[in-house]
């Protein structure tokens, strides 16, 4: 059997830097092949180059792509449109900056079933409906109409799937497809893909850091370091025998330990029956509807602390942080470092905000694609410090370094850097100001799990060092496990556990939560 994709002696490089250099690997058809190592090791540019999405200006691209037998290394662009999102499609890393925040969730999937399948109108929606089902969309009808921005990262995620497998493609790559989304979730979708697979005979390139992810779906796996394949094997064997060193390294990647302990009786947070609501739309005779994102929620955080927030996406974590920061309009009483700030207004808030910063969960889009690493980092020290220019770029200097970027890329631009190393700009960001809460929404969403185990070592670094308070959202246990004090299980707005972590982990009450368990830590491989 010939194979569908044939990659010979690839070699890609931005202004004069290789990034990958003499890849070779071959995919079957109704084969699932993984490639896996740490962000920055070229697994994206390899799956980029594939469909040649790759910047034209300063990027050179040599050797062979091959699908069934036609090179598409220099292709016609009318040759390239055929194929991307028809017979070749892609499930990209960062789903907001990947959907159009202009158009409705109908509009967007409908347009790859205009263009490769002709379907408007009812048909059009009918499949619309159909693939928002089957990635999991609750009340899909209800969702057609929204955009972007109205969805959680999670639900982003999963309309970026529905829209790669419109027409049913014979290779699907999918570059990081869970990392938005809960465990939970992960499962279905994990499931989903290979029913797919199974059902249309599709071909999956799957790009990942989540080796229990890998170990799950794939029959292969190519390893990838420093833009090079260092091993390439059965995926069982890879697992079981690992050959390279660096196959054991990514093997035995975990973030582990837990959290430092701490005699703190001063709570630096306070919250009291939080409750955000979102306006849904007008029905008859004018009737207000609203979504209740989040439902009188109430906590507090002693200082040095880490309160550890889990729910599925879509459950109102991200909604929460948000308002404790006064990021959205919510009710309730917020109360920070003693001072009551649901009272105050836009201007007022200003001061607190040096004390208060934030890691969003997509850090591509919360960079300025127009600012450099520097200029991005020292903004908030020019808004909120005295500091003279050779002061600021010392302190981006420092911040760059605590989380483990080499300074002399200061100069550089988001859009230079992999995922986890763009994640890694916005820790520093925040941490810059040396403020006494951040909250950290996914801060290691994006991250391949070598580099989480170093993100939550440098967290309690810092938190021991300045005595920092983190609001710490995330879907991933093993790393709430690793850093949290406590915790709060939130579904439908709603707090439905909370304790001590290591309670919760290991005496967990809520049905939820002993769902959420079951599925991060005990669950296994979906079969």
């Amino acid at each position: 059997m010939s194979n569908l994709i044939e990659i010979r002696d690839l070699c890609v490089a931005f202004s004069g830097q290789t990034v990958v250099r003499n890849l070779c690997l071959d995919i079957r058809p109704g084969e699932c092949l993984a490639l896996v190592g740490e962000s920055g090791s070229g697994k994206s540019v390899t799956a980029h180059s594939i469909l040649q999405l790759l910047p034209e200006t300063g990027t050179e691209t040599t050797g062979s792509i091959r699908y069934h037998g036609k090179e598409l290394l220099g292709a016609d662009p009318k040759v390239l449109r055929e194929l991307r999102g028809n017979r070749i499609a892609m499930i990209f890393q960062e789903p907001m900056t990947s959907l159009n925040p202009l158009h409705s969730i109908e509009k967007q999937i409908g347009e790859a079933l205009l263009l490769h399948k002709g379907l408007t109108g009812k048909p059009a929606q009918a499949r619309i409906l159909e693939l928002l089902h089957l990635v999991g969309i609750q009340k899909p009808a209800e969702r057609l109409k929204a955009y972007p921005h109205q969805l959680s990262g999670g639900q982003r995620q999963r309309v970026m799937i529905a829209m790669a497998l419109a027409c049913e493609p014979q290779l699907l790559i999918a570059d990081e497809p869970t990392t938005a989304l809960d465990v939970t979730v992960q499962r279905k979708i994990l499931l989903l893909l290979k029913s797919l697979q199974q059902r249309l005979g599709m071909s999956l390139l799957l790009i990942s850091h989540d080796l229990n992810l890998v170990r799950s779906i794939a029959q292969r796996v190519c390893v990838m370091k420093a833009g090079e394949i260092v091993e390439q094997a059965p995926c069982e064997t890879l697992f079981n025998e690992p050959k390279h060193p660096y196959s054991c390294v990514l093997l035995n990647a975990e973030p582990e330990g837990e959290a430092l302990p701490r005699d703190e009786r001063e709570n630096v947070l306070e919250v009291d029956d939080l409750n955000v609501k979102f306006l849904l739309g007008s029905g008859l005779f004018q009737r207000k509807t609203y979504l209740h994102a989040v439902d009188g929620i109430s906590l507090n955080i002693q200082r040095g602390k880490t309160l550890g927030i889990v729910g599925e996406s879509g459950s109102g974590k991200s909604t929460l942080g948000q308002a404790i920061l006064r990021l959205l309009d919510s009710e309730g009483s917020i109360r920070f470092q003693g001072a009551a700030l649901d009272g105050l207004t836009q201007k007022q808030l200003r001061p607190w905000r040096k004390k208060m910063q934030v890691v969003f969960q997509d850090p591509f889009g919360s960079l300025s694609p127009r600012m450099s690493v520097a200029q991005i980092i020292s903004e908030g020290l020019e808004v909120h410090s005295q500091l003279s220019a050779d002061e600021c770029q010392a302190e981006v200097i420092r911040a760059l370094e605590e989380v483990g970027l080499d300074p002399q890329s200061r100069h550089r631009y988001p859009h230079e850097f992999s995922g986890g190393q763009r994640q890694r700009i916005a820790i520093a960001r925040a941490l810059v100001l040396k403020p006494a809460l951040i909250l950290l929404d996914e801060p290691t969403s994006a991250l391949d799990r070598t580099v989480q185990k170093q993100v939550v070592a440098l967290l309690r670094q810092l938190q021991e060092k300045h005595g920092l308070t983190y609001l710490f959202i995330s879907h991933d246990l093993a790393v709430v496990r690793a850093l949290a004090h406590d915790m709060i299980v939130i579904k439908d707005g709603k707090v439905v556990e909370r304790g001590a972590s290591h309670e919760v982990f290991d005496s967990p009450q809520h049905p939820y939560t002993k769902e959420l368990l079951a599925a991060a830590l005990l669950g296994g491989p979906p079969s």
